[in-house]
């Protein structure tokens, strides 16, 4: 009998398909663009988390098999596409603050958190290739700290001018207060989706526009979701090329 967190694992990489890019790329020809994908079922943090299943499906011992399968799966990608690495998690060295982007939140003191083999990989490149690389995206910390402590930054403009995004605000999906207590306590499933269809949701997009090769505007929206009917409630502009960066 199958273990079902295994099962449930399996369902997910075979609804996602071609479209999983965990240590691949996916191209994007009509966009000029290259998706790189970093390690799968990242904790962040100094060690590998499911060691035996990165063995398993991805043949990875270690931080720098990991690294090494990273970088791998970049080389290849047409001259002229912009390379976009995907993540779970993000990479080290942008800061140990516990508000910091990949900070640790729930320890006194914090800590970086991020991915020493994500860390690696993207140095690699940008010694040994002229990819161009403008953002870095991931998720996993998320945007609320622990225990009430505000919010983490969510973006990082390196020395070199990759930009680091995390795109981990939870929830993603709200609704009206009400609803979220009938939700909580109802196990009618069916009058659940019907109340949520009535009174609608708001979620969360985070937006990157690209211009000329370069980032040109990334923003958190929320939008609202009444039926078949979408309503853009709220912008928060989190970064834009002339120099405005709010968070």
């Amino acid at each position: 009998m199958l273990d079902a967190n295994y099962e449930n694992l399996r369902l997910g990489l075979v609804s996602l398909g071609q479209d999983h890019v965990g240590y691949k790329r996916l191209d994007f020809p009509l966009l000029k663009l290259s998706v790189v994908g970093g390690r799968p079922f990242s904790c962040g943090g100094q060690q590998i988390f499911r060691k035996r299943l990165l063995s398993t499906r991805y043949g990875v011992q270690d931080m720098d098999g990991s690294a090494k399968r990273i970088y791998d799966a970049a080389l290849g990608t047409p001259e002229d596409h912009l390379v976009i690495l995907l993540a779970h998690n993000g990479p080290t060295g942008l800061g140990s603050e516990l508000n910091d982007i990949c900070g640790k939140d729930w320890v006194f003191g914090g800590g970086d958190h991020g991915d020493l083999d994500l860390a690696q990989a993207i140095s690699h490149l940008k010694e040994t290739t002229t990819f161009s690389i403008p953002l870095v995206v991931f998720g996993h910390m998320h945007k609320e700290l622990a225990y009430g402590n505000g919010l983490r930054k969510m973006i990082v403009v390196g020395t070199d001018d990759i930009i680091y995004l995390n795109g981990a605000i939870v929830p993603r999906v709200k609704r009206p207060i009400n609803e979220q207590t009938a939700y909580r306590c109802s196990v009618d499933t069916e009058t659940s989706l019907q109340a949520s269809n009535s009174n609608g949701t708001k979620r969360a997009f985070t937006l990157v526009e690209i211009l000329n090769g370069h980032v040109d505007k990334i923003s958190e929206s929320w939008v609202s979701v009444v039926g078949n009917e979408t309503t853009l409630e709220e912008e928060y502009i989190l970064f834009k090329s002339n120099g405005q960066s709010s968070l």
